[in-house]
């Protein structure tokens, strides 16, 4: 891969992990490792005000834990620069396409391997 599309990957990997690190703050996660977020109280004791707190609860648990997945992604990604092994299948140790790449620079597995993995054949 060139110089100027690896220059390209970084950036949007930079804007990405920025992006993330934002929302989960204002979540309140700290700790990628566990969940910071606050049940939610509204005061009531009523079953319905107790299910939807719960329902709400369970939304917020699951999205900070996609993020934080998604971050990881991101991190390693950016270890890969580091290491010079971005772009490069970590199965089949192939480049893995740039159109890949563009849709998600956490790739970390090309598209070939990918389907094998989630058994699309």
């Amino acid at each position: 891969m060139e110089s100027d599309q690896l220059d390209h990957f970084k950036g949007r990997l930079l804007e990405e992990k920025e992006r993330i690190e934002q929302e989960l703050a204002e979540l309140g996660s700290k700790d990628p490792d566990k969940t910071d977020a606050t049940f939610p109280e509204s005061g009531s004791n009523s079953d319905e005000d107790n299910a939807a707190e719960i329902t709400e609860y369970a939304d917020i648990v699951s999205i900070e834990a996609r993020m934080q997945s998604e971050l990881k992604d991101v991190e390693n990604a950016l270890k890969l620069f580091q290491e010079g092994k971005y772009g490069i299948c970590k199965y089949c140790h192939k480049e893995i396409d740039e159109k890949r790449l563009e849709a998600r620079p956490a790739s970390s597995s090309c598209i070939a391997c990918k389907k094998v993995l989630t058994q699309e054949l």
